[in-house]
């Protein structure tokens, strides 16, 4: 399956804590749509949060949020992995 990279932009900043319960949210949600989140990545102080997820769609992924908890990606990346 495909990787991609989302990006969150939280306004005023978001917590380590509330990113985990959001994450956590996520896993529970993803089989249903065939997506795996696998890692994620928070800038507390910019409100920065980096999703990297193995899903068969950009949209795919963006459902699991939306169903997650709401906080749908402000941009979507394909990536590919290199060592």
């Amino acid at each position: 399956m495909p990787l991609f990279m989302d990006i969150h932009t939280i306004e005023g900043g978001v917590s380590g804590a509330d990113v985990a319960g959001a994450h956590a949210a996520d896993l529970a949600t993803q089989d249903a749509h065939g997506v795996h989140y696998l890692k994620y990545w928070v800038d507390e102080e910019a409100g920065k949060i980096f999703c990297l997820v193995d899903a068969p769609s950009a949209d795919a992924a963006n459902e699991v949020h939306r169903k997650a908890h709401g906080l749908v990606a402000d941009e979507i990346f394909p990536v590919s992995e290199h060592a």
